[in-house]
């Protein structure tokens, strides 16, 4: 019986290369697996998607899925990058090919955005997802990462601006919640252990003040 799953995580917790790799692991086995992106996701191009450890792979946009070829049976699998991007319409043409065509697929995104509210995709995949798991990362202290931090280009974080602003380990850092929480006030510079590995680990240096915030 297919599925509807909905893989999420932080920033940094290698979810494009997940889906790549399962991609990978279906044409490994002599099945078909369409990959798509939604069309606000132009970093790389309109038809790449590429992972932080230099991982890449063709896509399509989900505007463009053959839906007749998904009805058909031409693919054994769909996977979706980005999924928080995805409205809730788009969401339940997702939910019809799992319930009425039987294919299994495959949503990987972020849950929250850098305020903590969530995206239209993933609310909507949060509720009629068959199954959620969670693509584990940590913060810079150790603890699991569950939040999304904007980086203002400064050193420091920013909790105001649009929803969608695009970019990858130049504009955002996963954090714990505390950290998260205590971000509006911190200064905090990083930097990548290696932006040519798949670590999602990030090296912050820090120093507590007299008020107990962390500064830079």
């Amino acid at each position: 019986m297919a599925k509807l799953y909905f893989r999420y995580g932080a920033m940094s917790s290698s979810k494009t290369a997940q889906a790549i790799m399962v991609k990978y692991n279906y044409g490994e086995r002599g099945q078909k697996a369409l990959l798509a992106k939604p069309a606000v996701d132009i970093r790389d191009g309109a038809r790449i998607v590429r992972s932080r450890c230099g991982l890449t792979d063709e896509c399509i946009l989900f505007d463009d899925i053959p839906w007749n070829d998904v009805h058909d049976h031409v693919y054994d699998c769909i996977i979706v990058d980005e999924a928080q991007f995805l409205t809730r319409a788009q969401v339940m043409l997702l939910v019809e090919a799992v319930d009425k065509y039987n294919i299994p697929v495959i949503c990987y995104g972020l849950r929250t955005d850098f305020q903590g509210n969530f995206f239209e995709g993933s609310h909507t995949l949060m509720a009629l997802a068959d199954t959620i798991e969670e693509i584990k990362t940590i913060c810079w202290c150790g603890r699991k990462a569950i939040m999304n931090a904007r980086l203002d280009g400064k050193g420091g974080i920013t909790k105001v601006g649009e929803q969608v602003v695009l970019g990858a380990d130049d504009k955002y850092i996963g954090l714990c919640r505390k950290h998260w929480q205590r971000a509006k006030s911190a200064m905090i510079n990083f930097k990548s252990k290696n932006r040519n590995d798949c670590s999602c680990f990030f090296v912050v240096h820090i120093k507590r003040t007299a008020n107990g915030f962390l500064q830079s």
